[in-house]
């Protein structure tokens, strides 16, 4: 992608974008009497649009267009679709670098749990293992859950395996069947990664802590964004993209039927279901550890912990961190 402004998407641009979103030409005299802007800050903002993922036409007499409409995320879809999960405290932004770190930020502060941030657009998106989340402006869901427990952070192990088991659940029931979790915290298509999970917690051993749950999801994959990530990677091409908010309303539904599921029971109760949607179940694979060595086996399931277990050369091994790959992959 081409590189983030120093200001990302001012709020003139989003304005701007807003205008723009139907896909058809808009001159650049009428949105800017519409926003009460100059004809030139119009012209300066929307030199920025193209570090965002997104194709801008301009034509000298029509205006300008967007090669694509662009679907905004809609509160009112999202929360018809979280019907059980009102206790859920939703907030769109436009903007932000990491919805995990301002919601963090949030949290030590006592926002409440079952606080949810979701943006438009983030600038510095992360993955596991300090990743980068690339996606176009409207071509993702990113967006971060707090939620709060009594207990220490020592009887958490497992929340990101379920957390998986919540993403699956709704991708399910948007109809794609072909989905799958890969260890410890992706989901995947059969072309590659589509969502993945990033949590940070605050808190000791003994409670009580709290947890900031990310998950991006692609929706959409341009070539631009393909070519900026370093693994294959999938997209939900099977929901339009005018379905963000329904996606993601589904997605808060099950992920606080399952938080509600995993502070009760803990992952112990979602483990037999994990498996059932592990890729990787019963295959034989490779496990790259953080200390830079490698182990191979098959991977017989998971402990009531979350954690890993592989049948080895040696024996079963019971792995907490690693990345897994199909054996020769």
């Amino acid at each position: 992608m081409n590189p983030v402004p120093q200001n990302p998407l001012r709020p003139r641009t989003f304005a701007l974008l807003r205008c723009l979103a139907d896909g058809e030409f808009h001159s650049g005299e009428a949105m800017a009497g519409q926003l009460g802007l100059s004809r030139a800050s119009v012209h300066n903002a929307l030199q920025e649009v193209g570090a965002y993922g997104l194709d801008l036409h301009r034509v000298r007499g029509r205006g300008y267009r967007l090669a694509r409409p662009l679907y905004w995320l809609d509160a009112a879809a999202i929360k018809e679709q979280m019907a059980g999960a009102g206790a859920l405290q939703l907030e769109i932004i436009d903007h932000a670098t990491s919805t995990n770190a301002m919601l963090l930020q949030r949290a030590a502060l006592g926002a409440p749990s079952g606080s949810v941030l979701a943006a438009e657009w983030q600038s510095a998106g992360r993955g596991r293992l300090g990743r980068a989340w690339h996606a176009a402006l409207g071509d993702a869901l990113t967006f971060s859950v707090l939620w709060r427990f009594a207990c220490g952070l020592g009887a958490l192990s497992g929340l990101s395996l379920a957390v998986g088991v919540a993403v699956l659940r709704a991708l399910h029931e948007l109809g794609v069947g072909e989905a799958s979790l890969k260890w410890p915290n992706d989901i995947l298509l059969p072309e590659g990664k589509l969502a993945g999970i990033l949590l940070e917690a605050q808190g000791d051993m003994l409670g009580p802590s709290a947890v900031v749950i990310g998950v991006g999801l692609n929706l959409n994959l341009s070539e631009t964004a393909r070519a900026a990530i370093d693994q294959p990677a999938g997209a939900l091409a099977a929901v339009p993209l005018r379905d963000r908010s329904r996606v993601l309303g589904i997605l808060l539904r099950h992920l606080w039927q399952v938080l509600h599921l995993f502070t009760a029971h803990s992952f112990a109760a979602l483990k037999a279901e994990w498996e059932r949607g592990h890729a990787f179940q019963q295959r034989e694979v490779r496990l790259s550890l953080p200390d830079g060595t490698t182990c191979a086996g098959r991977v017989l399931g998971v402990t009531d912990e979350g954690a890993l277990r592989v049948a080895t050369a040696a024996g079963e091994r019971v792995f907490h961190a690693g990345e897994i790959s199909l054996r020769g992959g």
